[in-house]
């Protein structure tokens, strides 16, 4: 109870923070709109092969990608506000109170998996006129998996954050281990195109994991195996990186 206590209150510190500044959820949906409206199209006639012979079908296969570029990406982003908040001394008060040192990540972390979410959905409303159609339990099961992936991802950039303490290698790190997750994790193309050693490797990447399940729960597979094996291995995943980073606050912090 007090684990979830203490990530209540970091996360309704952070969440009247960000309302001070409404602007930063708009801009950051600039991207995701972006590579929905201009880049999703061309699917339709380049996986044509493959049995796509329509903009629903399409962006079937391309919303989950997104949902994965999304949560990497903004996920990895929010070590820089970790880094903000050392610096300001925020992290150094909060470590000599009782607070959880867990809580300290979870909750900066649910802040950014809301944003995520919240971006997930307008997308997705955007995407209704061009014929889009999910159910909505395999829609909200799949906003739990992209949770999970923010949440991994916020704490890895944390751990980077805390051992680097630096913007410039932070971005850097950033840059280095995003293009080839993401790529690996076939965000844009499906991975059934690539070629099949690129297929294996990718199956040591949580996020192409991630994407399968999302683009089966898409596809109307709720019991779908690869559903619930990406939705397990998230999980599994983002619990032994918030109990390692834990271990990490009050050594580097």
């Amino acid at each position: 109870m007090k684990l979830l206590r203490d990530t209540w209150l970091i996360f309704a510190h952070e969440i009247r923070l960000i309302r001070r500044y409404p602007g930063v959820l708009l801009f950051s949906l600039g991207q995701p709109l972006a590579y929905l409206f201009f880049f999703a199209p061309f699917l339709r006639v380049a996986l044509r092969p493959d049995g796509v012979t329509s903009y629903a079908a399409a962006y079937r296969l391309y919303i989950p990608g997104l949902y994965v570029a999304m949560g990497l990406f903004g996920g990895l982003a929010s070590g820089y506000g970790l880094l903000s908040a050392l610096r300001a001394g925020i992290i150094d008060r909060c470590r000599v109170t009782p607070v959880s040192r867990a809580a300290l990540l979870i909750g900066r972390g649910l802040l950014h998996v809301v944003m995520v979410i919240t971006q997930a959905a307008v997308i997705t409303v955007a995407a209704l006129p061009f014929g889009l159609t999910v159910r909505p339990d395999g829609l909200i099961f799949s906003y739990f998996i992209l949770a999970t992936m923010v949440l991994f991802s916020a704490t890895i950039s944390y751990d980077i954050a805390l051992m680097l303490r630096s913007e410039q290698g932070l971005g850097t790190a950033i840059g280095t281990v995003a293009q080839p997750v993401s790529l690996l994790a076939g965000v844009l193309i499906p991975l059934a195109l690539a070629p099949l050693w690129i297929r294996d490797v990718a199956l040591a990447n949580p996020f192409a994991w991630g994407a399968n399940g999302m683009r089966a729960l898409f596809a109307g597979k709720l019991a779908s195996n690869v559903v619930w094996e990406s939705a397990l291995i998230m999980v599994v995943l983002t619990v032994a990186i918030v109990a390692w980073s834990t271990r990490l606050v009050d050594r580097e912090a």
